[in-house]
């Protein structure tokens, strides 16, 4: 079974892949507002050289409190090439989520999706949505 998970908290991002028995993570800091280079960020784990996106069963990312703008890019790329691949895609939630790396998130990822018998159908992306525990505040403007 092989998994890619996600972590991102606004100013680090870390990346890791479940690939049968081995797994490997790379976190990279960045500036808050700059979003990582993902296929450098994939590159370091091996993709294209020890695995490829199409070889991957499943892929999650953590739904971050700490950056929602780092949560929601996180779950449009990822979005994006679960459609394509036809692949599944787990939101991770958990109340300590914004300090677990990636790695702990593919494990969590690996274990819903083994408990719920390797569904695919269970974890459609288009329902892989970022879900916050409260609503977001926006200042109405010219009010």
């Amino acid at each position: 079974m092989k998994v890619i998970a996600v972590q991102s908290s606004g100013d680090q991002t870390s990346v890791s892949i479940i690939n049968n028995d081995d797994i490997l993570c790379y976190s990279l800091d960045h500036e808050r507002k700059d979003r990582p280079d993902w296929n450098k960020m994939l590159s370091n784990l091996g993709l294209n050289s020890s695995f490829f996106l199409a070889d991957i069963d499943l892929f999650a990312y953590a739904n971050s409190t700490g950056s929602y703008t780092a949560t929601r890019s996180v779950a449009s790329y990822l979005k994006g090439i679960c459609v394509a691949l036809d692949r599944p895609l787990m939101a991770i939630s958990a109340d300590n989520i914004d300090k677990l790396s990636a790695d702990s998130i593919a494990k969590l990822a690996l274990d819903n999706f083994m408990q719920s018998d390797c569904d695919a159908s269970m974890f459609n992306p288009d329902d892989a949505n970022p879900i916050y525990a409260t609503d977001p505040q926006y200042k109405k403007i010219n009010e």
